[in-house]
């Protein structure tokens, strides 16, 4: 006797549904788990994982990245007329050789870094010089000349200043004009350029 009523209470508990102590059905929120998801539930996730992929992308190149569509032969070879240029927005800590993006006239230009802060800069009949020596860059294939009405010559670099000059070195707009830049003025270093054409 006693033995049935064990058993019976063992298969009133087996068929009762699962509950834990707050109550909730354990198998009903496992019922409605494994209901099938509709198409348009799939096109809601996937619209909502691109949004955010755009929106994480949109801040990226809002506040670290940029992109410059270079519409300046100044830096020929290295940046062409219609390349596009990705820059870090906080890469300012220049070293000579790097190529910043500056903005002149209102207008985005790039520039390599010839001098940094605490460099002499002077150009003579023999070209660039840098605190006394005579530059010879490998990639620059003009002649660098001093511009008539440009700063005055040699010029020491103060803190936080850079001297950038084009790669195409006739002609072209840059601290021949300008004179110094400051790092902190600069819109960041290149980091790519995209050729879209002239390959």
């Amino acid at each position: 006797m006693v033995n049935d009523l064990k058993k019976d209470a063992a298969n009133q508990q087996t068929n009762r549904p699962r509950e834990d102590p707050l109550g909730n059905d354990f198998e009903a929120a496992q019922r409605r788990s494994t209901k099938p998801k509709t198409v348009w539930y799939d096109l809601g996730m996937l619209g909502a994982k691109i949004a955010a992929i755009a929106l994480i992308g949109v801040a990226l190149f809002t506040f670290v990245y940029g992109l410059h569509y270079n519409l300046d032969a100044g830096m020929e070879p290295a940046v062409r007329d219609g390349d596009l240029v990705v820059f870090y927005r906080w890469g300012t800590d220049y070293r000579a050789g790097d190529l910043a993006v500056v903005t002149y006239e209102g207008q985005a230009q790039v520039r390599r870094v010839v001098a940094v802060a605490g460099d002499t800069v002077d150009i003579s009949e023999r070209g660039l010089i840098i605190n006394g020596s005579l530059q010879q860059e490998r990639r620059i294939f003009f002649e660098t000349v001093r511009y008539a009405d440009g700063p005055e010559l040699p010029l020491t670099l103060g803190p936080g200043e850079i001297f950038v000059l084009g790669d195409a070195r006739e002609n072209v707009a840059d601290s021949r004009i300008y004179g110094a830049v400051r790092s902190e003025d600069t819109k960041g270093s290149v980091l790519s350029v995209l050729r879209r054409r002239n390959f």
